[in-house]
């Protein structure tokens, strides 16, 4: 079934950390980067992102439509920027593990293909929200 507002946690709470242990992953492949991603509504439904070694990788990955998770160190703290121009798949992602839709960031981006600026949006990831780096 669908995420409905009234299920979501107005906390975090310990099954956040089983749900977000529960990710999916697909083989990791040099030019594509590595697959995880959260499930929604069960199993019929998951939402995929990517990390990739190179930032160039990442930027051309979100201006396609992916959610591409750029970690990075902010004041010493873990922390990552979930990027896409897709607005719907992020608000989706948002949805499933509770982040309010306000808090979604937009900032258009340089593809770097082409230099030609897009709209995207991001969600500032850390604390509780920061999935744990892939092994």
């Amino acid at each position: 079934g669908m995420v409905r507002h009234g299920d979501a946690p107005a906390v975090i709470s310990p099954s956040m950390h089983d749900f977000l242990r529960a990710r999916v992953t697909a083989p990791y492949t040099r030019n594509t980067g590595r697959h995880t991603g959260v499930s929604v509504g069960g199993s019929a439904n998951v939402l995929l992102y990517r990390e990739f070694e190179r930032r160039r990788d990442g930027m051309i990955y979100a201006m396609d439509g992916g959610l591409w998770m750029h970690r990075h160190v902010w004041n010493g703290r873990p922390m990552a920027h979930l990027v896409s121009t897709d607005k719907a798949k992020l608000l989706q992602y948002g949805e499933v593990i509770g982040i309010p839709a306000t808090r979604l960031q937009y900032k258009p981006l340089k593809d770097p293909r082409t230099g030609v600026r897009q709209a995207a949006w991001h969600w500032d990831l850390g604390g509780p929200f920061l999935p744990p780096p892939m092994r």
